[in-house]
Parts: structure tokens; C-alpha cells; sequence
């Protein structure tokens, strides 16, 4: 028996207007590009065998349509249930696997299925790694950098849930509490007796070995505004040591013991009397500690040294690094039932419970 025409898959007959809109179709979006319904599925897919230009085109009117790839095309592949995106900037950075690790499980244990994509070699930025992740998904969670608002219209209604970002229209955002953490580290280097501080910085990776800015703290003699490229970790501990009248000289460096070895070399030189030192985090403190042993320097005896995040490589260091750590496990927590409430309704995007700060703690270990 052949149906009346009309949307059969809506149930809607000639006529009938009642209900919610017609969701778009990969029809929709192949009549309105002009292309087959295979070339949609290239584009939406990131599959080879079609021209960039054609494949932004459909993209992008992909998105004005609202159009998303079928949940039972990706069911085919996958299985049902609910798919998530994880967008991890380098997992050669022992923080990362620790968090990502911590994301699958606590998905895993919901039914879901995770895709991730570890966009940070070959130039790729958070925005690509979201388009990549786009087609399979239901909703990312992510280390994006800047890219927070790029990566919401791309994802459109569905939810993106964010971290160490504060701004940007992301539906959920874990945010860290640096001024407690720098409160903590200049607190206990201050009671250990230490007056003349440094803080060694993550720079962009095309930044250079370490570049010394002008000391803050005595009094804010130099002002925080004053340290161009820096992190919000770095405004922090800069603020921080201001606010207390503590001397601190920020260097950059960019991620990694070796260029951090370098930079703390460099440091050493410019402030040779520096007596102790807080790093970006604990994989460029290992450079830090390699540098003071082959200057001399004893650590934490002439040199106390705190690293940040409390990877598990902190223990394995001679000496054992102190560190402001993070629970990781409650950090892929956190991530993970953000989201679910997102999913499920639980938690309105932007609105009350969307955004949570968490705090490190001050781990003491023989480096400090």
C-alpha cells in the first residue's frame, strides 16, 4: 500500500503543520550543496576523495540546517548508546593519558562509547580536532585553548564541556583555582625561608628558549599587565607575589624538561641568587631539577623547587618533587557528569552548575 504524501517518517500527512519542525536530512543537505548524498557523507565524515572547498561548503551549510550525522548510520558501526568526543592537546604530556584515562573509565561505566582525538603534532588546534570529532559524536569534552567559541557553533546544539578555559560560550566549563595554588607555594617557600623566587612559565612552543621578565613583587614594582604572553597560571603567581611584597622573576619556556633545563640555566644566570623556583608543571620541573644539579646546586639546600599538576612522574625524581597536585581522577569526574547532566537535561548549557573551579593541593616531597 503506497503512503499519502507527505513526511512518512514524521507521521505528518499533506496539511499537517502541528509538531515540531522537521529535523534536517543528509538530503537536505546534498539538494542545497548541489552533491550527491556520498559526497555529504566525505565531507561530514573527513573522508578523502573530495576538494577542501566542497567540503567546507557542505560543512557549513550542514551546520545553517542543524543537520548532524543519523545516530543509526554511527549505530551501525558503534552500537547504540551515547558517543563522546575527547580532545586532548598532546598525550605525550604524562598529565593527559592520567586525565583521559580517568574520562573513559567513568564513561566507559555509563555505557558510553568515547572517541578521542589527540590533535597537538602537526599544527593542529582544538578548533580541527572538534570537526574531526563533530560526525561521531553527542558531545565533547576538551582541552580546546582559545577555540571554545569555534568549537560550540560547531557542535551547535550539543554539548561541549570545557577545561582551563574562562571564557568562550561553551555549555560547561571546569575552571582551576590558580590563585589558591599560588597562595600555597609562595606561603610555604616564604615559611621555608626563601626571599628571592621564580616562576618558570609555559610559552607557545614557537616562543624560544626562556625570556626573563622584569621582576614582580617588592612592593609591585613591576605590574602583572607588564608580562606580555604569559599564562593565567603565571598572572596568578604574579599577583600573588605582588599582593605579599614578595620578589618573583617570571621566565617562559616552552613545555618540556628540555627547554625548560635551558631555561632554568638562563634563569640561574640572570638571577643567580634565586633560591627557589615554581614550574609550570611537574614534566618541565624535571628539567628544572636536571639543570640545578649540573650548576650545583642542591636542592631543596640552595634550591627549592614545586612543580604543578601531581603526576605520577613526580615520585620518580631525585629528589621526589613537591607539587601542587590535582586529583586527575576527580578531574575526569567532574568532566564526565558535567556532561551527563548536559545530556540528559539535569544541567541547563551556561546556567547554574555549569561551571566548577577546582583547587590543587600542596603535596610536600623533598624538592621543597
Amino acid at each position: 500500500m503506497t503512503p499519502p504524501s507527505g513526511d512518512a517518517s514524521s507521521g505528518r500527512g499533506p496539511g499537517a503543520s502541528a509538531g515540531p519542525a522537521r529535523r534536517a536530512t543528509i538530503l537536505d543537505v546534498a539538494a542545497a550543496a548541489g552533491v550527491s548524498r556520498q559526497t555529504v557523507t566525505r565531507a561530514m565524515n573527513a573522508m578523502p576523495g573530495i576538494r577542501p572547498e566542497t567540503r567546507q561548503r557542505v560543512q557549513e551549510l550542514a551546520r545553517e540546517l542543524g543537520y548532524t550525522p543519523s545516530r543509526f548510520a554511527k549505530g551501525l558501526v558503534q552500537g547504540p548508546g551515547t558517543s563522546v568526543g575527547l580532545a586532548i592537546p598532546d598525550l605525550t604530556n604524562p598529565y593527559y593519558p592520567a586525565f583521559a584515562s580517568s574520562v573513559v573509565e567513568l564513561a566507559t561505566q555509563r555505557g558510553w562509547h568515547v572517541v578521542m582525538d589527540d590533535y597537538g603534532h602537526g599544527g593542529a588546534t582544538g578548533v580541527e580536532s572538534v570537526e574531526h570529532l563533530a560526525p561521531q559524536v553527542d558531545g565533547v569534552i576538551g582541552y580546546l585553548g582559545g577555540a571554545t567559541d569555534e568549537a560550540h557553533a560547531i557542535l551547535g546544539p550539543r554539548p561541549l564541556v570545557v577545561l582551563d578555559q574562562p571564557s568562550g560560550s561553551a555549555s560547561g566549563r571546569i575552571s582551576f583555582d590558580y590563585g589558591h595554588a599560588a597562595r600555597a607555594a609562595l606561603d610555604h617557600l616564604q615559611a621555608r625561608g626563601c626571599r628571592q623566587l621564580a616562576y618558570i612559565d609555559r610559552a607557545d612552543s614557537g616562543a624560544g628558549h626562556a625570556a626573563v621578565s622584569a621582576p614582580t613583587g617588592e612592593r609591585g614594582s613591576a605590574t602583572v599587565s607588564a608580562l606580555g604572553g604569559v599564562t593565567a597560571r603565571g598572572r596568578a603567581f604574579a599577583r600573588s607575589a605582588a599582593a605579599s611584597g614578595v620578589a618573583l622573576a617570571v621566565s617562559v619556556s616552552p613545555e618540556s624538561a628540555a627547554d625548560a633545563r635551558h631555561a632554568t640555566r638562563r634563569l640561574l644566570e640572570e638571577h643567580p641568587g634565586t633560591d627557589a623556583i615554581v614550574v609550570f608543571n611537574d614534566l618541565m620541573a624535571a628539567g628544572t631539577l636536571k639543570a640545578l644539579a649540573e650548576s650545583g646546586h642542591a636542592v631543596p639546600a640552595d634550591c627549592a623547587v614545586i612543580g604543578m599538576d601531581g603526576i605520577p612522574l613526580g615520585e620518580l625524581l631525585t629528589p621526589e618533587l613537591t607539587t601542587l597536585a590535582l586529583d586527575l581522577r576527580e578531574v575526569g569526574r567532574a568532566a564526565v557528569e558535567l556532561l551527563d547532566g548536559l545530556l540528559t537535561g539535569a544541567i541547563e548549557p551556561g546556567g547554574p552548575g555549569s561551571e566548577l573551579v577546582l583547587r590543587h593541593h600542596l603535596v610536600l616531597r623533598q624538592s621543597a
